[in-house]
């Protein structure tokens, strides 16, 4: 039986596969400013502490797996609706929400694993961005589904390669804690060099 895939692997694939690559086969991890207020935000999360107020409990840090698709993972927040009964993940993230749908799938992963644990459906879910301080509320619809589907099994063949994939660099890379080690802005000329010498 293979390994459950980390759900973060997920938001690392989405935002950079050689990201996740560094992250989960060579098991390096770079800090930078950014991602250290993102420590500190999900230290505060992940308290495990419960909490009640009218027909809604909250608990922290609670752990998800599938194993259906082979995910695992922990919840920022979990929102227990008692009436009429409903789950709701919400994820926790430092900054403001993204263009792309790396917070979108890691979140919706989560809510594949609840549904399969607790045999209940999940039509929507929440980030909370620390930036702007407000919940960005995201439909667990068929499109995300899929992508997130996808994003599993394209994660799963990087993970069981066991290859650094090329650096290519994108605006993204900037705010990068692996810029510096990755550098993606440095291009590889020696093949290039040992084609020219044969040639020549």
């Amino acid at each position: 039986m293979q390994d459950p895939i980390p759900i973060s692997a997920l938001q690392h694939y989405t935002f950079c596969p050689r990201q996740c690559a560094y992250i989960h086969i060579e098991r390096i991890w770079q800090d930078n400013y950014l991602t250290a207020l993102g420590n500190q935000l999900h230290k505060r999360v992940h308290s495990n502490e419960t909490e009640t107020r009218g027909n809604i409990r909250t608990e922290r840090g609670v752990q998800v797996s599938s194993e259906v698709l082979g995910i695992t993972g922990k919840l920022d927040l979990l929102e227990i609706k008692t009436s009429p009964f409903a789950l709701t993940p919400v994820e926790y993230k430092r900054g403001k929400p993204k263009i792309d749908d790396c917070d979108r799938i890691q979140l919706c992963a989560q809510a594949l694993c609840l549904e399969e644990m607790r045999s209940i459906a999940i039509p929507c879910a929440a980030i909370w961005y620390w930036q702007v301080r407000k919940r960005d509320w995201i439909d667990i619809d068929q499109s995300l589904r899929k992508k997130t589907m996808d994003i599993i099994e394209k994660t799963r063949a990087l993970l069981e390669s066991r290859r650094i994939p090329k650096a290519r660099y994108i605006k993204s890379c900037k705010a990068c804690s692996f810029f510096d080690h990755c550098t993606p802005k440095k291009s590889d000329h020696s093949l290039a060099y040992v084609k020219q010498l044969f040639e020549t």
